[in-house]
């Protein structure tokens, strides 16, 4: 009995993968994914941007 469904399950599940059906798992997925991304990026952003003016102004301050 549990052999035939887990064949059943098998099967069907293979069928889904085949088919390439967009899941509602495969989207809560991709936002667990991409959340953090989108809130981090700006934050780098900011950050590699204050580093950038520092070394000028550094740099400019030696040339002095």
């Amino acid at each position: 009995m549990m052999g035939k469904w887990r064949e059943n399950k098998k099967a069907k599940s293979k069928k889904r993968k085949e088919e390439g059906k967009y899941s509602f798992w495969d989207v809560v997925t991709d936002i667990l994914i991409w959340v953090p991304e989108l809130i981090i990026l700006p934050l780098r952003l900011v950050y590699l941007l204050f580093r950038v003016f520092g070394r000028m102004f550094r740099d400019g301050f030696d040339s002095i």
